[in-house]
This record gives C-alpha cells, sequence and structure tokens, in this order.
C-alpha cells in the first residue's frame, strides 16, 4: 500500500468510534481493535458477555458482526473501502478479521445518509405503529441483503402469537435461574454509564405490557410513553443462517447491522431481539415460523414512530482507548 493511498491514523479512530455504536447483548460491547501499519484488525472479546445468556458465545460473534459492518459503513462514509479477510488466523478463533483499506474516487450520498444512520440508530424497546409502504421497504431490504450470508424472513401477522407464546416460555423458563437474573440486573443497574443499558433505554411495565414479543427486563420507573398505542404493531423480521459456524454467524451480524441501517435511513424504528434464540425450545418455535431448515440467529422490530414520538437517548459507550489500540 503506497504512502499516498494508506488510510490516515486518525481516519481508523474515527471509524472505529461511530462503528463502536453497533448494537450488542445487552450494550456489552464484546469486541476491541488493533491497528497496526494500515490494517485493522478486530477481535472478539468473550469475557464480556455472561454465559447465562449468551450460553454458546453465539451472540458474541453476532455483535462483532455488526460492529464489523458499522466499520465499512463508517469507512466508505469517509472515502475508503474496507477490504476485509474473516477469520484470518486459523489457530486464532478470537481473531475475527483483518481490514486494508482502498482509497474510493467517489462516496456516494447514499452511503453518507448509511454513515450518518450509524450515529442515528437507536435501540427503540417501545412500541411501534405499522410501518407504512411495507412491501416496498422489504422488497429493498431482500435487494441489499446477500442470502448466502444470511436468510431473511418476515413473520405474517397471523402466526405472530406464536412468537408471544415463545416469548413467555422463556420468562417462565428464566424466572427461577438466579445466574441469569443476576446477569441481566448487573447489566441494567450498572453504575459505569459507559456500558450496560441505561434506565432510559428500558421500558414501564405499563410499556411493556404492550409489547408482546421482547425480552422480559427490570422496568424502568412509572412512564406511559406513546399511550395512544395500543399494541406493538411492529413488523417481525427473522434472520437465520444455514448453521451455528462461527464464519456464518459472523456474516449474520453483518447482515443485522445492514438491516439496521437501511431502516434508519428509511426512518424506522428498530429493536434487536435475541432472547428466542438463546434457549433450544423457543428457537424451535421460531425455525417453525419461517419454514427453513435454517438456524435463526436473531429477530429485528421493526416499525414507524406514532405521530409526535420520540427516539430513546443514545445508550453509553466504552471509552476508544478501552477498544482500540495503535501499534
Amino acid at each position: 500500500m503506497s504512502e499516498q493511498t494508506k488510510v490516515d491514523v486518525e481516519a481508523i479512530r474515527h471509524a472505529v468510534e461511530l462503528a463502536c455504536r453497533a448494537p450488542s447483548l445487552h450494550n456489552s460491547q464484546p469486541w476491541r481493535w488493533v491497528a497496526e501499519s494500515g490494517v485493522l484488525h478486530l477481535f472478539a472479546d468473550p469475557s464480556r458477555i455472561g454465559h447465562h445468556t449468551d450460553s454458546t458465545g453465539r451472540e458474541v460473534i453476532l455483535s462483532c458482526g455488526a460492529v464489523l459492518d458499522h466499520l465499512r459503513v463508517a469507512m466508505a462514509a469517509a472515502g475508503w473501502e474496507a477490504i476485509i479477510a474473516r477469520y484470518p488466523n486459523p489457530n486464532n478463533y478470537e481473531h475475527l478479521a483483518s481490514i486494508e483499506f482502498r482509497r474510493m474516487e467517489f462516496v456516494s450520498d447514499f452511503q453518507h445518509a448509511l454513515g450518518e444512520a450509524i450515529r442515528r440508530r437507536r435501540t427503540d424497546r417501545l412500541p411501534y405503529a405499522a410501518p407504512t409502504e411495507w412491501e416496498a421497504f422489504e422488497a429493498v431490504l431482500r435487494s441489499v441483503i446477500d442470502e448466502s450470508a444470511a436468510y431473511l424472513d418476515t413473520i405474517d401477522d397471523d402466526t405472530r402469537p406464536a412468537l408471544a407464546d415463545a416469548t413467555r416460555m422463556t420468562e417462565q423458563l428464566r424466572q427461577h435461574d438466579p445466574s441469569y437474573q443476576a446477569e441481566l440486573e448487573w447489566w441494567t443497574g450498572y453504575s459505569d454509564r459507559q456500558q450496560g443499558i441505561p434506565p432510559s433505554a428500558l421500558v414501564s411495565e405499563t410499556e411493556a405490557q404492550r409489547v408482546d414479543v421482547a425480552r422480559d427486563f427490570p422496568a424502568s420507573g412509572p412512564s406511559t410513553r406513546r399511550a395512544a398505542l395500543d399494541r406493538d404493531h411492529s413488523k417481525i423480521l427473522v434472520l437465520s443462517t444455514y448453521d451455528d459456524s462461527r464464519g456464518n454467524v459472523l456474516r449474520c451480524g453483518e447482515v443485522l447491522s445492514t438491516v439496521l441501517l437501511e431502516c434508519t435511513v428509511a426512518q424506522l424504528a428498530t429493536c434487536t431481539l435475541t432472547h428466542l434464540t438463546e434457549i433450544d425450545a423457543s428457537r424451535q418455535v421460531v425455525r417453525r415460523q419461517i419454514a427453513r431448515t435454517a438456524e435463526p440467529q436473531v429477530l429485528i422490530r421493526v416499525g414507524q414512530l406514532p405521530p409526535g414520538g420520540s427516539s430513546p437517548p443514545p445508550t453509553p459507550r466504552r471509552p476508544l482507548t478501552d477498544v482500540l489500540e495503535i501499534r
């Protein structure tokens, strides 16, 4: 790579800081980056997620896939194409990707819009209004998704009650699991405001009753936001893969990022859901609804904010010095 085309360290710093706005289980941010000689390396940090929630480690990889794609988008908005080598070191499964960069001749308005969408995206756990012109937008999503990386399915409204039943089943199964409950309490009651889920990102008991497919988090204080919505009218998407191999789960996380950012550009609210893929019984329910011989990895609620509705404030992120090493 010539000096004229070698990416600047400050460009990498800025893009990594932006990319780390990616969603992760309980906002745990289970990743670390190393930049060396113009090459950026992504590593998983499985120590940051409790094994009672993510017993297989899939959600660490899924989260890292999302941050990897966010990085690609952030660098493209800055005028750099990311050339990604996934799992470059067969002896180190935590080394997820090595990324080199090539100067782009042109950055489109849409690439800039995707980069800006990273700043605006939120995990919104409140109820949504139904998305408008859904069929046309769903076609757009399908056109930008590589089905060799992940399958995209939309849950029919008629079969949605099965997911609601599976949600209640997961709540019952985990109600008396002290280790899982302790992890949940830790991430939602953490005193360090650089990570975890703050009260502003949670919902009250009243609000939670109007969202039928959602993880059962500790309730925030009394609140009746979006009271005009009788229930959640979102569409529910499912991303699944051929199997649970680390490579496929990583690529699925990248597709998750694509879906979330496309929705954000389209002014749609989103909420990523993994509680139904953490337990075999509920995962089997999801598998039946999509009618595929595939492994569901993540669900996404997609909907419209009601008139006058606002998105939650941004959740905290770890300092750049904690997640990026420059060598």
